[in-house]
């Protein structure tokens, strides 16, 4: 594997890490109006966990960005790179959001 291809799976990697941390805040925020959590409290068992299956698909997703990411980045990683600081802004104020005003 030449240096170039490793430059761009670990920026790739990077960028389905952010993607999936997005696409987190995304999914939830949908879930809160759509189908909303059940009481915990009045609730003795479920078979469904929700936490688990948001990340399971956002991992997903996270790994199909970073695999467009990687063709992406084999072209331009410089650029690839660059945009990461205000895609980890955005995503990281998208979970914030996503935290303090749908809990």
């Amino acid at each position: 594997m030449t240096p170039e291809s490793r430059l761009a799976a670990a920026v790739a990697a990077c960028w389905g890490a952010v993607v999936a941390v997005a696409a987190y805040a995304v999914v939830r925020g949908i879930q809160f109006f759509v189908y909303p959590d059940p009481n915990p409290a009045t609730l003795v068992w479920s078979a469904h966990a929700g936490f688990f299956w948001r990340c399971w698909t956002c991992a997903y997703a996270g790994g199909f960005a970073a695999f467009v990411a990687f063709l992406v980045a084999r072209g331009r990683p410089e650029a690839a790179a660059r945009t990461l600081a205000p895609a980890i802004a955005v995503a990281a104020a998208m979970l914030a959001a996503q935290t303090a005003i749908l809990p």
